[in-house]
């Protein structure tokens, strides 16, 4: 497999710096970074993005995150393994990145969890990063970008 061309972030420096602070800023707003990355990781499922499944993983592990975890993501409402709080925001993340597969996209059900065991400005850093995540699979996996290749 080879990408089509570089990421558009890496070919527009302003882009990445842009995206980069987004980051930074999402990281600081009173979210668990263990849930940042199974919302990061589950986005990514959701959309294909094999570079970011990939590296969402390793990044995962590195800070922490057990194999059992990882492994059922995708099967989160199925298993034991994920608290309430982390429950609340895969099913935030699953309904922001399905946006177009039912006509209320964010069902008050949904938000209501999530805004139950997130206060808003770490409600707020848990949409920024949702959205990130999608910014990150869609120019990804519209440019072809090969899992493995990142560096970490």
């Amino acid at each position: 497999m080879q990408a089509r061309m570089k990421n558009p972030a890496m070919i527009i420096p302003e882009a990445m710096q842009a995206i980069q602070a987004l980051q930074v800023a999402t990281q600081k707003g009173d979210v668990p970074a263990q849930t940042l990355a199974l919302v990061h990781l589950r986005a990514s499922q959701i959309n294909g993005c094999s570079l970011c499944v990939d590296a969402g993983g390793c990044h995962a592990k590195q800070g922490g995150e057990t194999d059992q975890r990882l492994f059922s993501v995708a099967a989160w409402r199925s298993t034991p393994y994920f608290t309430e709080a982390e429950r609340a925001a895969l099913a935030l993340t699953e309904a922001v990145t399905r946006l177009s597969d039912r006509a209320d996209p964010v069902p008050d059900e949904v938000w209501n969890e999530a805004a139950r065991h997130y206060r808003e400005p770490a409600l707020a850093a848990l949409l920024l990063s949702i959205s990130l995540t999608n910014l990150y699979n869609r120019l990804n996996v519209a440019t072809r970008q090969v899992a493995g290749e990142w560096k970490p």
